[in-house]
């Protein structure tokens, strides 16, 4: 299972960018997917997520301005953030919890991570 994103790049404050997210491989299910950031010395930190049945959950900072969205057929994920500030520089992740089958009728659940795009918001 692989988790591909897409999208990031440099945008002035005010701006808007979109990101998405693919998950492949032999998949049985994507559970909740979300988006998480993270800066230089600091830790990972959550943006939105969405469950499957489409219940968004944002970060403080975010809500308002970011909108994220899930198509469950092509298994994908995206992040449109508008009215962009130079504190959401960042690198962004995307995330999915995700079954895959074991051995005979077995499902095992794993949370995969995206390879991670730079967000960079400046004049």
């Amino acid at each position: 299972v692989q988790l591909q994103a897409s999208g990031g790049g440099l945008v002035q404050p005010g701006g808007s960018l979109r990101l998405s997210c693919a998950a492949s491989g032999r998949i049985r299910r994507v559970n909740d997917m979300g988006w998480y950031r993270q800066t230089a010395g600091k830790q990972r930190e959550l943006v939105a997520t969405i469950t499957r049945g489409e219940i968004t959950n944002y970060e403080d900072s975010v809500k308002g301005r970011f909108i994220i969205s899930r198509d469950n057929a092509k298994n994908t994920v995206d992040l449109q953030m508008n009215s962009l500030k130079p504190e959401d520089t960042a690198v962004y992740y995307c995330n999915a919890r995700i079954d895959t089958s074991g051995k005979g009728w077995s499902v095992i659940t794993n949370d995969y991570w995206g390879q991670g795009t730079l967000v960079t918001v400046s004049s």
